[in-house]
């Protein structure tokens, strides 16, 4: 597994990125050797923060953490992924298409503790055209945390969502 680190507003030192690499890299038992995990660190005023992204075939696994220390932020965002890949690795079996991107040694061990997912309602509504200005105008009338809308300006489905302080963000495909 290869891991990439940046940093914003800080610099990384040799004793931060060798943290990381230790700490990440004990995820490496789980994925195949071409994969790549993406770690951004940064700082904002008294929050460590650690984002780390590992795209896997169809899939995103990402934690993101924060704390006052950044050695416990990467603690944390370690032991979050761990958690993630065991709680849904049964999951992937059954999609062979994403197993490639995972080890077998990690795909073969059986999982006990397993929560399974249930999903307990189905909503159904027309998807009507909008900018999403008018998305997040209408996910507050609603509100909700989210709003599924098709984008007037590119005709691609899209979600708007409310961020931490207030703002939004905006989903769009991939081209």
């Amino acid at each position: 597994m290869k891991i990439i680190i940046t940093g914003k507003n800080l610099e990384v030192s040799e004793g931060l990125k060798s943290a990381v690499e230790e700490k990440i890299g004990k995820l490496e038992k789980y994925f195949s050797e071409d994969t790549v995990a993406k770690v951004r660190l940064s700082v904002e005023r008294d929050r460590q923060k650690i984002e780390v992204t590992i795209p896997v075939k169809g899939n995103i696994i990402r934690s993101e953490q924060t704390s006052s220390d950044m050695y416990v932020s990467i603690d944390l965002v370690q032991e979050i992924i761990e958690r993630q890949l065991k709680k849904y690795k049964n999951k992937l079996i059954d999609k062979k298409q994403n197993a490639v991107s995972f080890s077998d040694a990690f795909m073969e061990k059986a999982e006990d503790d397993e929560e399974e997912v249930k999903i307990v309602r189905t909503k159904q509504f027309d998807i009507k055209p909008m900018y999403p200005e008018d998305a997040c105008v209408q996910m507050e009338l609603l509100g909700h945390d989210f709003f599924i809308f098709c984008n007037a300006e590119t005709d691609q489905v899209n979600v708007v969502y409310k961020r931490k302080g207030g703002t939004y963000g905006l989903i769009e495909p991939e081209e």
